[in-house]
């Protein structure tokens, strides 16, 4: 499988399929609860620290509201997650409306940029049919910079 914004050699993209993990929920609000427990669930095995999964958990959920609201009719969501050494990174994806664009200027949207490091918009084709996503990237906190570590 290739994870949107990774490239390399053959064994890196197979170590990385070996690290993904793909989820798929129908493109409605009571479907999304499994998108965002995968994610914490991934990111307390990694070893981030609460504060860290509590914000994945959340971006995750945001990122997959947004994209109910531009999903095709009885499309699927599809949610990729990718752990790294030192961070993870999920992918939430849906087969959008024709003309359908991802607001930037929303409380929705301030808020995922203020719970991960980083935030990008997905935007291609699946088969003729637009494609919307959103990336989001949280850094794990090293040991020297978890709250408490230096003895305080």
């Amino acid at each position: 499988m290739q994870v949107p914004g990774r490239s390399g050699d053959a064994a890196a993209g197979e170590q990385d399929a070996q690290r993904t993990v793909l989820v798929r929920v129908g493109a409605a609000p009571a479907h999304l609860p499994p998108l965002r427990i995968v994610a914490a669930d991934l990111a307390t095995r990694a070893d981030f620290d609460l504060d860290s999964v509590a914000d994945l958990r959340l971006a995750v959920d945001e990122a997959a509201a947004e994209l109910t609201a531009v999903a095709a009719p009885g499309a699927l969501l599809t949610g990729t997650y990718l752990v790294d050494d030192d961070q993870m990174e999920v992918t939430v994806s849906v087969p959008a409306l024709p003309e359908a664009a991802l607001r930037q200027n929303t409380f929705g949207w301030r808020v995922l940029t203020t719970l991960v490091d980083e935030v990008r918009v997905v935007d291609g084709q699946q088969d003729e049919q637009p494609l919307l996503g959103i990336t989001l990237c949280k850094q794990r906190l090293g040991r020297s910079e978890e709250p408490g570590a230096d003895g305080r």
